[in-house]
């Protein structure tokens, strides 16, 4: 179980920063054709999504890696499942239901990793 935590919280973690990186640091207008919703969300926002999504990646990996506080990763999968379903509902009311698909599989990962951090 736990290679299988950390194969899941490896994918998750490598995504995150990637995605978070480039909403904390990019403009909007490098944004825009990638993530349309950019457009309707103010650039506070956006910025903030992007250091939720780092710190996600960060409290998936450190804590068990540490050994402090690892209980730390189960909430960080439980934030990011969070922050997944309210992506989903934001491309729902932008009637984006193609756009989904990621965030579908980015909630089934994110539960998994929740469900794995607790087994050690």
């Amino acid at each position: 179980m736990e290679i299988a935590y950390w194969i899941v919280a490896g994918l998750l973690g490598v995504l995150y920063l990637y995605s978070g990186g480039k909403k904390a640091v990019e403009s909007k207008e490098r944004l825009a054709p990638m993530m349309g919703w950019v457009d309707t969300v103010p650039m506070g926002l956006v910025r903030v999504i992007g250091a939720v999504e780092i710190l996600g990646a960060a409290g998936l990996v450190l804590p068990p890696l540490t050994g402090i506080a690892p209980g730390l990763a189960m909430a960080a999968a439980i934030g990011l499942l969070v922050l997944q379903v309210l992506a989903t509902a934001l491309h729902l009311s932008r009637s984006e239901v193609k756009e989904t698909g990621l965030n579908v599989a980015l909630i089934v990962l994110a539960a998994v990793a929740a469900r794995l951090a607790t087994t050690w």
